[in-house]
Formats: structure tokens, C-alpha cells, sequence
């Protein structure tokens, strides 16, 4: 049987990994600044997180959502106690994508409507409802477009004050950080205004928070910065460093019924174990404070560098984009073949997405510079290609 073949592929084989490395079949070490997609929040092996999950496996990794299951209490408490978010009811599931769907079908179930306001470079999901408010025509089957989305700038008041003009506006889902789009983050005056008008209007506001949450933006939620307080916040990627474990966290107005939501799979004790044992790392580490501290330098060092071609650099924490004034596949390419460094590409193709562990500091910085440096100006125009 082959593979049905929907990625495109590095000729790169990782079979280890520790920290902020990965050793390759070829015994080849590269600095990962892109963690698999921001999945990697506490570093590769971290040791409490494989002695948890260890220590799991050995007592039962799996039973469904038909028993008693404390590790779900535990992992609530803990991320209510860390994310200040004591007071919202967690919903377990299996990814981002699924976060969302559920995201959008409460907030639809709670006001009867389904009209969704999205924003342009958005990316919430590639299934059935989170794929039709993701702004990309090319992963949207017929089957998937069966409500109606109306897509606004990012930070457009007046675009997104005129399609509240319409009464019947579901919810408005919104990334805490564009991640996929470039790196773009929501301002804290349109989150606010935002938030207004849901609430005068009784529609959901969505905090995406897939990629930015966990501590990635310097605060455990990015919107945390603007002092909003979300219907429902969606988490996924940091959340499992690795297994797969999403969630959404739900404001004390929804009631639960039985029945209502559901999953085979979320919530299980393997997917709890690791749940918690992140939240521990993060919390035992200050990586929260570590992610706000490095990633202000990482900022600063290339805002102030010389780096040929770039036109900005954005971000919050260790969720940083830098747009150049040329395509960056070549460059990425030779960061990782060359310099053995992994960074990440986004649907802007002049920008590329940094989204290290939490972990990381200043050598593993100062290396990612000396990378750059070294293939960017001796020779930039090989890199345009």
C-alpha cells in the first residue's frame, strides 16, 4: 500500500530529539525553530513529560468517555490555575480542527444562527465547518460550504462594525496570532471593539488560540493582552508537545446537557497525562515569563539586524514572522540543508514563521542569527531564487 501523498517532503528523517535539537537517521543534529508546527511547547523529551507518560502507559493509557476519568479534573484544574481562566468548563478533544468544529457548532446551538464572521489570511481547520471559515478556497470541498462566512480585514473597525449591520451573526472566530496567514496580530483596540459588539448582538466570539495559546505569545492566551474575555477559546498544538490533545474552553453562560458534545478518543488518560505534565513544565520553568523574555530579543535582534530583503518582523513572544521582498523557499531550503536549522513557511511565501520551544534562550538565538547571517549576506541573491 502507498501513502496517499499530500505532503510535500524535506529528504529529512528526525529519529531523535532532545530540547531544542533533532539528530537525523544520519547522526545530523539540527536547531528546531519551527516545532513541527508550534507543537513543540516544553522541547523534544523533555524528562518529566516522558516520565508521566511512561508511568501512564504502564497503568492504563485508554477508556472512553463512559467512566470516571480524574486525570480530566486534574488537567481542568490545572490549566483554569494557569491560564486564569478558572471560571470557563473544558471540553476535551483530538486536535485544533475539532476544537473549532465544536467552537462553531456551541456557538450556533447557542443562538440559532449560523452566519460566521472570519478574517482574510485566516486558518482555523481543514474540516467540514473549521475549513469554511478558513480563508483558502484551494482545501474547501463543495460538501464543505454550507453556511455562509463573511471575511473582513484584520483590524478593520469599520468593515467589521458594518457587517454587525446584520442581525443574525453567529459568532466572529478570530486567531489569537494569525499563524498560517504570516504572523499578523489582531489589535488590541479591534479585539475590544470586537468583543462590544458581540456582546450587544448575542453572537460567540472565538478565540482561536491553536497556535498562539500555551504560553507561545508571552502570555498564556494572546488575547489576554487586550483584557477581553472570549465566549470560547480553542486550544490544540503546545497543548500535548507532541501527542494529540485539543480542547475548548467554554464561558460559564453554556450549559451542558448530555449528549450535547462528544469524543471517542478526547480526554483520554494518555491524552491527560500529557496535558498535565506540559502545564507542570511551564509552570515549574517559567516558561511563560521565558517565552516573553527571549522572544522580545529574538524581536530585537532582527529588527536591528542588516539581513538583506527584509521588510518587517512581527510578533508577540516566540511566535515571530519576518517578511522579505523575495520568495523564501530557497532560503528556508538552505537553512535547513546547509545550516541544519528548521524554520517554518506560511501561505504569505515572502514570510517565514519562527515557533521554537518555549524553552529555548540565548545560544540557540544567537545561533538561528549566525545562520541567517551566514546565508543571507554573503551571497543574497542566491537565496531569491
Amino acid at each position: 500500500m502507498k501513502l496517499f501523498d499530500v505532503y510535500p517532503l524535506y529528504d529529512i528523517c528526525p529519529v531523535k530529539g532532545l530540547g531544542s535539537y533533532v539528530w537525523d537517521d544520519k547522526g545530523d543534529k539540527y536547531l528546531d525553530f519551527y516545532g513541527g508546527h508550534a507543537v513543540i511547547s516544553i522541547g523534544h523529551s523533555h524528562p518529566h513529560y516522558i516520565s508521566k507518560m511512561t508511568k501512564q502507559l504502564n497503568e492504563i493509557a485508554f477508556y472512553s468517555n463512559s467512566i470516571l476519568n480524574p486525570l480530566q479534573n486534574e488537567l481542568a484544574d490545572l490549566l483554569g490555575k494557569l491560564s486564569g481562566c478558572e471560571d470557563y468548563q473544558l471540553f476535551l478533544c483530538n486536535s485544533g480542527a475539532e476544537a473549532n468544529e465544536n467552537a462553531l457548532k456551541m456557538a450556533s446551538f447557542e443562538n440559532g444562527r449560523k452566519k460566521i464572521i472570519a478574517f482574510k489570511k485566516a486558518f482555523h481547520g481543514r474540516t467540514s465547518a473549521a475549513v469554511n471559515v478558513t480563508d483558502s478556497k484551494g482545501i474547501q470541498a463543495p460538501i464543505n460550504n454550507t453556511f455562509e462566512v463573511i471575511y473582513l480585514p484584520l483590524n478593520d473597525v469599520a468593515a467589521l462594525e458594518n457587517a454587525f449591520l446584520q442581525d443574525d451573526i453567529a459568532a466572529v472566530i478570530i486567531e489569537g496570532i494569525q499563524g498560517i496567514g504570516g504572523i499578523h496580530l489582531p489589535e488590541i483596540p479591534f479585539l475590544q471593539r470586537m468583543a462590544q459588539l458581540c456582546n450587544s448582538s448575542n453572537a460567540i466570539l472565538i478565540l482561536d488560540e491553536i497556535q498562539s495559546g500555551y504560553g507561545r505569545s508571552g502570555s498564556f492566551f494572546a488575547f489576554q493582552k487586550s483584557g477581553i474575555q472570549p465566549d470560547i477559546i480553542s486550544m490544540a498544538k503546545g497543548m500535548g508537545n507532541g501527542f494529540p490533545i485539543g480542547g475548548i474552553l467554554l464561558h460559564p453562560r453554556f450549559k451542558a446537557k448530555h449528549g450535547l458534545l462528544g469524543t471517542t478518543f478526547g480526554g483520554s488518560h494518555l491524552a491527560c497525562a500529557a496535558g498535565i505534565a506540559v502545564l507542570e513544565v511551564i509552570r515549574d520553568e517559567n516558561l511563560i515569563e521565558n517565552a516573553e523574555k527571549w522572544g522580545k530579543f529574538l524581536l530585537d535582534e532582527l529588527k536591528n539586524s542588516d539581513f538583506p530583503g527584509v521588510l518587517d518582523v512581527r510578533g508577540s513572544g516566540l511566535m515571530i514572522g519576518i517578511e522579505f521582498d523575495f520568495n523564501t523557499a530557497a532560503l528556508r531550503k538552505k537553512m535547513l540543508l546547509e545550516k541544519h536549522i528548521f524554520t517554518g513557511s506560511s501561505s504569505d511565501p515572502n514570510t517565514i514563521r519562527l515557533l521554537p520551544s518555549l524553552t529555548i534562550g540565548e545560544m540557540e538565538i544567537n545561533q538561528l542569527l549566525a545562520g541567517f547571517k551566514s546565508v543571507l549576506n554573503p551571497s543574497a541573491q542566491s537565496v531569491h531564487a
